[in-house]
């Protein structure tokens, strides 16, 4: 799983997709059998990603190698959708082995290791050609996650596709429209309208969605924090330019040695200026929200906070 928006947004600029597919008929007419594809394959020359379908060419596969070979496999209206389409959009933070694929309603799919079909009640009339392979539109694709993931991700994929440009606010309102009633249509239009594509990462989503659980006020995402020349001097994950109070989430990469001296010199350079910091770990995110939301509310209210203006 991709936890850094930024990251899932490179992806699709690292996709080469060098190799040849070849689905078996191919390779029997070109004189290749079965028992000389697995001797290929045992050489390295030969990759197998899907039941029947092969890769040919120097170097590794990549996912595009993989989508071209899996197209062999499948029924000529299927296309890409879900998590595999996010991924060549550039918004592939949601985890996933397989290649998921949509097809018509009624459609019958060859069963295949590795492959997912989803069966779509609406039409296929947003359909993209990305990277050479067809795609259900990005507002689609990542309405159809936010139906069916659970909240904290479904807000993810939301912010990681505004970050990414890959749809905008009005289209992912309108594509939450377009579902109707569809099951878990309720939860993306509650999520659409606190998506953000300031957010960097998924624990940044998920810590929002934690205040907006709680009830309290709403908080600017990657809020600047400039010195008295107007110079930019830090960002904080989440914050509250009037009340001067600032929300971090403490990831991994915090107990790093260099990264642990920068937040504690930057953590006194805001203490000095009179910004009071509060900072969450994973085990507060999925544990305890309940003790975020606690903490934060005091905070804003203590004697000493500045006035917040409710949004």
């Amino acid at each position: 799983m991709t936890d850094l928006y930024d990251d899932a947004a490179a992806l699709p600029r690292l996709l080469r997709g060098g190799l040849a597919a070849h689905d078996i008929r191919a390779l029997r007419g070109a004189g290749i059998s079965r028992s000389a594809a697995a001797w290929a394959r045992s050489k390295g020359r030969l990759g197998r990603p899907f039941h029947a379908t092969y890769l040919s060419g120097p170097g590794a596969a990549d996912l595009l190698d993989r989508l071209r070979a899996a197209l062999l496999a499948l029924p000529p209206d299927a296309v890409f959708a879900g998590q595999t389409a996010a991924l060549l959009y550039g918004f592939g933070v949601i985890a996933t082995n397989d290649v998921h694929v949509a097809v018509p309603a009624g459609t019958a799919v060859p069963q295949r290791r590795g492959v997912v079909a989803h069966e779509c009640a609406l039409p296929f009339d947003d359909v993209c050609e990305v990277f050479g392979v067809p795609c259900l539109a990005p507002a689609r694709c990542a309405v159809d996650l936010a139906r069916c993931l659970p909240r904290g991700d479904a807000l993810a994929v939301f912010d990681a596709a505004l970050r990414a440009g890959a749809c905008s606010a009005d289209e992912l309102a309108a594509e939450v429209g377009r579902h109707g009633r569809l099951r878990g249509v309720r939860q993306a239009r509650e999520l659409v309208s606190l998506a953000t594509p300031l957010s960097e990462c998924r624990q940044e989503s998920h810590l929002r969605l934690v205040f907006h659980d709680g009830g309290l006020p709403r908080p600017r995402p990657q809020l600047a924090v400039v010195d008295e020349w107007g110079v930019e001097r830090c960002r904080l994950d989440l914050g509250y330019e009037q009340s001067r109070v600032g929300a971090e989430y403490d990831g991994r990469s915090h107990v790093e040695r260099w990264r642990l001296r920068h937040d504690r010199e930057r953590h006194n350079w805001l203490e000095m200026r009179g910004w009071r910091m509060r900072y969450f770990t994973d085990h507060d995110l999925y544990q305890r929200p309940d003790r975020i939301v606690s903490v934060m509310r005091t905070t804003l209210h203590h004697p000493g906070a500045r006035p917040h203006r409710w949004v």
